[in-house]
């Protein structure tokens, strides 16, 4: 768990914010006397797996929630904006839909209310919803702040255009050789506004045998040294995946990183042809991805209430179901006993089209590594950021 209790987080903030202390907070919380209107704010894509279960909370629970109000925003900008709203004691975002890069700078800096610690008893045990899988994530990763949402086992996966790319690379040593003989025809997303791109990250250090793959700062001498002589093949790292996906579609780059989700969904949509093909590196290690909800701290107390009664709504089966989408975070879920034949049908139909048959298999094949944590993971985006990719970047 992180290392820091909500008392001492409150008083190491700036300014004068005034939140409700835990201990005054009893269990059940109160409603507010009219329903209430949340603001939504997805950093992550989530609202592509997620918007129709929490419309369905609003329809079904009129006396909650007057209105759902959504918003995007990117990932790294964010945590930046709530700080500043929390110092002002004018916080205007009452749920937050993230992955790993906002959640983590939030746990770092303190931003969330943690709910797995202040109100145990308003949400299910994590033990008795979760699949192994996303256990290991919330317990890991989302800790006492994010409640996990979607899980997929995620990449990292390379995408490619077979009539582009006639000898696929097998291992990591291949790709760079292939990248550095065609210069600008590979790229991936900068790492802290991509689950590809964060994901490539973290399962580099394992796939060249570095020393300390939990420690990006003196454990990977290895995987930085690899991606300094990747990066001579790359023409620029593009902010998002959408763009390396776009690039890919139009023929400007030959191959990419991507991962289930990024394979299936985009040529579901008809982003991506669907003839491109995906592969694996020998001795790959899959870096998981979940995504989390998470409310930040100086959310009024009635909110609070209502929010934590929508997430535990959106733990149910038949919430976590509509998390099959179309292939986006591949397969979805979080939690357990959630089968395909739940999923809506428009679901079923489109993985039955895009799905590849190979991916269970694949899946099964390598093992499942545990992310880094929050600090460790920032300090890594910090790092690719300051000495690999940040005279690259565009936007």
């Amino acid at each position: 768990m992180f290392g820091i209790t909500r008392r001492q987080a409150l008083a190491g903030m700036a300014g004068t914010m005034t939140f409700p202390a835990a201990e005054a907070l009893a269990a059940s919380l109160p409603l507010a006397s009219t329903p209430v209107t949340l603001n939504i704010v997805d950093v992550a894509g989530n609202l592509q797996l997620t918007q129709a279960a929490l419309e369905k909370f609003a329809r079904e629970n009129p006396r909650i929630v007057s209105r759902l109000i959504f918003s995007r925003a990117p990932s790294p900008e964010l945590p930046a904006k709530l700080k500043a709203q929390q110092q002002a004691n004018a916080v205007d975002i009452d749920l937050v839909l993230t992955g790993p890069g906002a959640m983590s700078d939030g746990i770092t800096q303190g931003l969330w209310i943690e709910v797995w610690k202040d109100y145990a008893e308003e949400l299910p045990k994590p033990e008795d919803i979760y699949h192994d899988s996303a256990l290991m994530m919330q317990r890991n990763f989302g800790q006492t702040a994010g409640v996990a949402v979607v899980y997929s086992p995620s990449g990292p996966l390379f995408e490619y255009a077979p009539d582009r790319v006639k000898v696929v690379p097998k291992n990591a040593a291949e790709l760079l050789a292939w990248v550095k003989a065609n210069p600008g025809r590979f790229c991936y997303a900068r790492p802290v506004n991509s689950g590809p791109g964060w994901t490539f990250l973290m399962a580099m250090p394992h796939i060249l045998g570095d020393k300390d793959p939990a420690d990006p700062i003196n454990g990977w001498d290895k995987t930085w040294a690899y991606l300094k002589e990747l990066d001579k093949g790359i023409e620029y790292y593009p902010p998002g995946t959408t763009v390396t996906m776009k690039e890919l579609a139009e023929g400007s780059r030959d191959m990419i990183v991507s991962t289930f989700g990024w394979d299936i969904n985009p040529r579901a949509l008809g982003v991506v042809p669907a003839e491109v093909k995906t592969f694996a590196l020998d001795g790959t290690h899959w870096v998981p991805d979940t995504q989390f909800m998470c409310i930040p701290k100086g959310v009024p107390t009635p909110k609070v209430a209502a929010l934590l009664r929508l997430m535990s709504f959106m733990l149910k089966p038949e919430q976590q179901a509509y998390t099959y989408d179309k292939g986006y975070f591949y397969p979805g879920p979080a939690v357990k006993n959630v089968p395909l034949s739940a999923a809506p049908a428009e679901s079923r139909a489109v993985l039955a089209e895009f799905g590849r048959p190979e991916y269970d298999a694949l899946i099964a094949k390598y093992p499942v590594e545990v992310p880094l944590k929050p600090a460790a993971l920032v300090a890594a985006f910090e790092k690719w950021d300051r000495e690999v990719g940040g005279a690259k970047r565009r936007g």
